[in-house]
């Protein structure tokens, strides 16, 4: 009898020891929930003081994809004096939200104005995503009707897909602002 009753005894405290557990992982679920409810509201205001009137922000960036049409550099200029650069695609999933939301073509961050054939984001970095448009990039060709073609813009085939062109063809234009989070 003598046996039993240990255990019980243990069975007891077996229960004992995964009710304490229990209740620490609900403690620790609660304080994770009033983290992500802290984080998510500085989020929104973060959302609500950066991101201008008029621009998209699916994440730590904000877009603005502009209603006139300019040279790459008049786009560029746009996007300075709004706070932000022409947009810098680091990633597919970037690119997959923003083929659903280019309506036109529009010029990016992304040129070759310095030496031909060495693309360089706005940032100053290399593409190290690449999102070419068939045979892209390719100078305007071998025949020359197109001229040089150092910057480039995103098509609008569902795919953000991307193709160089003279800097001087007129192109709506995408800019972002990266949101600096202060930690």
């Amino acid at each position: 009898m003598a046996a039993g009753l240990s255990a019980s005894g243990n069975q007891t405290e077996c229960q004992q020891d995964d009710n304490n557990r229990l209740s620490s992982l609900i403690e620790e679920r609660d304080q994770l929930n009033a983290n992500l409810t802290a984080i998510t509201q500085e989020l929104m205001k973060l959302r609500e003081s950066t991101c201008p009137t008029g621009w998209i922000m699916p994440g730590v960036s904000c877009y603005y994809f502009s209603n006139e049409a300019g040279s790459w550099d008049e786009g560029r200029r746009d996007c300075i004096r709004r706070g932000a650069d022409l947009l810098v695609m680091n990633n597919a999933e970037e690119k997959t939200f923003l083929a659903a939301l280019i309506k036109q073509e529009a010029w990016i961050g992304l040129n070759d104005k310095e030496t031909e054939g060495s693309w360089k984001w706005v940032d100053g970095t290399s593409p190290e995503f690449k999102n070419w448009l068939g045979s892209q990039p390719d100078n305007g060709g071998t025949s020359g009707r197109w001229g040089e073609e150092d910057c480039v813009h995103v098509t609008k085939d569902g795919k953000a897909s991307w193709n160089d062109l003279s800097c001087d063809a007129a192109k709506h234009w995408i800019c972002e602002k990266v949101l600096k989070l202060a930690v």
